[in-house]
């Protein structure tokens, strides 16, 4: 098993110009990460082709893995022609996790509404996301990449919908990258999300949240779940996530791949990453 970071938690200091991505793969390594997740907030790999190798050889360059590339993508497309365009935009991506050297490749599937959200919608849609998904894993498995979708975006983020989805599109080499956070924004329980999906996972990001009733407007800052709940990013281990539950869960499940941090706070970003990964790795030798 190995800590890191994804460059998600670091994005409000890449987008001001206070980091490049090579700044945070150092960053990482110097705060003891063991590798660092790719994910393009504050830039694009399609568009910046020569940070590719440049990402590559600074990770090479400090003793550190890539262990992720994370991209975003909706299968839910308005004709045929625009879905087929939308795999094949995907697996271009592919082409870019092969270049950087990774074996774990992470796709959004599905975005809808809040009012097309309802588990009808899902399960129509559901031949048409896993045959996507299968496409692009069956592209994946000749570089010996797997792909995941994540629980993530209100519509595919319950532990059910991603194991059904898992299930139907049938290939070793396609998972979940469980967040344990990602759950509450569709009112589950990250410890019952954590125990449906852990053995799926090809990836995990440890995130925290503060939660509050629909009655307790908190007020600025805050994001509502699908029920009309409260959620604030939190740094790990000091939000209201039985953290210590969730990693004995994963623990115990015998997981032996990437912990990467995910941290979305309103504290300063570098503090509330390294914070958490340093409560992260406490918590985990406690449980």
């Amino acid at each position: 098993m190995k800590w890191g970071m994804s460059t998600y938690s670091l994005s409000r200091a890449i987008i001001a110009q206070e980091m490049t991505v090579p700044d945070v793969i150092e960053w990482t390594k110097e705060i003891g990460g063991e590798h660092v997740e790719i994910v393009p907030i504050g830039y694009d790999l399609t568009q910046q082709p020569e940070l590719v190798p440049t990402i590559r050889r600074k990770a090479e360059q400090v003793g550190i893995d890539i262990s992720n590339y994370t991209v975003a993508a909706n299968f839910v497309c308005e004709d045929e022609s625009a879905y087929r365009q939308e795999i094949e935009r995907v697996k271009r991506e592919v082409d870019i996790a092969v270049a950087l050297g990774v074996k774990l490749f992470r796709h959004d599937v599905a975005s809808r509404p809040p009012e097309q959200t309802s588990i009808v919608y899902f399960q129509n849609d559901l031949p048409m996301l896993a045959e996507a998904c299968r496409q692009i894993a069956e592209y994946a498995a000749d570089f010996g990449i797997t792909t995941s979708v994540e629980n993530h975006g209100f519509y595919m983020q319950a532990s059910e919908r991603v194991e059904s989805l898992i299930a139907a599109v049938g290939r070793p080499n396609f998972k979940t990258t469980l967040d344990i956070g990602n759950f509450m924004c569709v009112d589950e329980s990250p410890v019952r999300g954590v125990r449906n999906n852990v053995g799926l996972a090809s990836m995990i990001h440890l995130k925290d949240f503060y939660l509050r009733s629909k009655h307790l407007n908190p007020g600025n800052g805050w994001f509502q779940t699908a029920s009309g709940d409260y959620l604030r990013g939190a740094i790990v281990g000091q939000g209201d996530i039985d953290m210590r539950e969730v990693l004995r869960i994963i623990k115990a499940s015998g997981y032996d791949g990437y912990l990467s941090i995910e941290f979305e706070g309103l504290e300063d970003c570098r503090f509330g990453a390294q914070t958490g990964l340093e409560n992260a790795k406490r918590m985990w030798d406690e449980v």
